[in-house]
């Protein structure tokens, strides 16, 4: 079996494309992957076909040797864009050796330790801000105009099955709510990455309103990205820790900052969805500077997450995807809850817009806050390219 093509599609998002890659063979069989494309992933398409272009002729389901010459390639930009784009091809190739192999990814892998993975409801309430007029109009969902609306959140969330959520702390000023990332967001940029008292009582606010409107069971994880400096993120985590949150999700690219932030607040911390492979994860979890890993299947690649949540449970750290991304993603990371023994739990855009699963040749099965891991051949699902063309980005 050898690879014949590269290809890669958008289609809408909402307020995103929702980009695939596909990869042809010569037997007939098709791979598929989910990728990223943001201001953090420019030409990340561009980058995809030169490097696509080296595995024209091999076989896929070498997906391991393939990944290693890729990466044997560009070890003078290792991580970002060349990290993005090979993770994006040994993905399309693990999907391929699955299917020739007749069985679900997970399977190649060792698993499943389990079948369906509990959820937490990713952004919510973020996004409700950020396109305010979007999520009205196109999904229906209620604006948000006051950290009052939190309570209300956190009780939709419990309707809708979610027994956990998590959100962005949200600005609530004169000219109404606006999401916070001042740290790497050119939106309100703080270089000094501080915080004032103001806002740690807005956040103090926003949290336990969201906590009274969930319950006193319900999980919550609140997440401020790269937006504040250690000193910031030891207040921020103080005014939140009495409404129990699962915990703060913070990233700093100092492992020993991280480090001495967790181990001087009481609150559990959860981190470092913008790094890559095992020797910068390693870095973090030798210092013991976090209780949750977070990994991003789409950006390390399926091979390489597998490995990172195994060396993470060896300093006895639970691990958990990234996933904000599209439907594609959705079963990858199903796919890699259901063979790594110690995932804590799996994020989901539980707001996205109505089409998502129709880009899918089959609709997960999604009932209760729980994801049931697909057991088809690769994925489960293939990228539905019809429906790309009812929903195509950009138009």
């Amino acid at each position: 079996m050898r690879v014949t093509a590269v290809q890669t599609f958008r289609a809408d998002g909402g307020w995103r494309p929702l980009s695939f890659l596909k990869l042809e063979t010569d037997e007939g069989l098709a791979g598929w992957s989910e990728f990223s494309e943001g201001p953090w992933s420019p030409a990340i398409c561009d980058v995809i076909a030169t490097l696509g272009g080296s595995v024209i002729g091999e076989d896929p389901r070498q997906f391991a040797l393939l990944s290693a010459r890729l990466h044997a390639i560009t070890q003078f930009t290792a991580g970002g864009l060349s990290h993005q784009a090979i993770a994006a091809i040994e993905n399309a190739c693990i999907d391929i050796a699955a299917k020739a192999a007749d069985l679900p990814v997970f399977a190649l892998f060792g698993g499943p330790f389990r079948t369906e993975v509990d959820l937490y409801w990713s952004h919510c309430g973020s996004f409700r801000v950020r396109h305010a007029d979007f999520f009205e109009r196109v999904l229906g969902r209620p604006r948000i105009t006051k950290i009052d609306d939190f309570r209300l959140l956190g009780q939709e969330a419990i309707e809708r099955g979610y027994k956990a959520v998590k959100t962005n702390p949200i600005a609530f000023g004169a000219e109404g709510p606006r999401l916070m990332n001042p740290g790497f967001n050119a939106e309100g940029l703080r270089f000094g990455r501080t915080i004032d008292h103001a806002t740690l009582r807005s956040m103090e606010d926003q949290v336990a309103a969201l906590r009274d409107g969930l319950g006193p069971d319900a999980a919550h994880m609140f997440d401020v990205n790269l937006g504040f400096r250690p000193e910031a993120l030891r207040r921020i985590a103080r005014v939140i820790a009495s409404s129990r949150p699962t915990w703060l999700e913070a990233d700093l690219h100092d492992p020993a900052a991280l480090a001495a932030v967790r181990s001087e607040v009481g609150v559990p911390i959860a981190s470092l969805e913008t790094i890559y492979g095992r020797r910068q994860y390693r870095a973090y979890l030798q210092p013991q500077a976090v209780d949750v890993a977070v990994i991003d299947i789409p950006w390390n690649g399926f091979a390489e997450a597998v490995r990172i949540a195994d060396m993470a449970e060896s300093f006895e750290v639970n691990a958990a995807p990234h996933n904000f991304y599209g439907p594609l993603a959705d079963l990858m990371s199903a796919h890699f809850c259901a063979p790594v023994g110690n995932v804590a739990i799996m994020e989901i855009e539980a707001d996205d817009v109505p089409w998502k699963y129709d880009l899918l040749t089959t609709t997960p099965e999604i009932d209760n806050g729980r994801f049931t891991v697909p057991t088809g051949a690769g994925w489960g699902a293939e990228v539905n390219e019809d429906a790309i063309k009812e929903h195509p980005w950009g138009t």
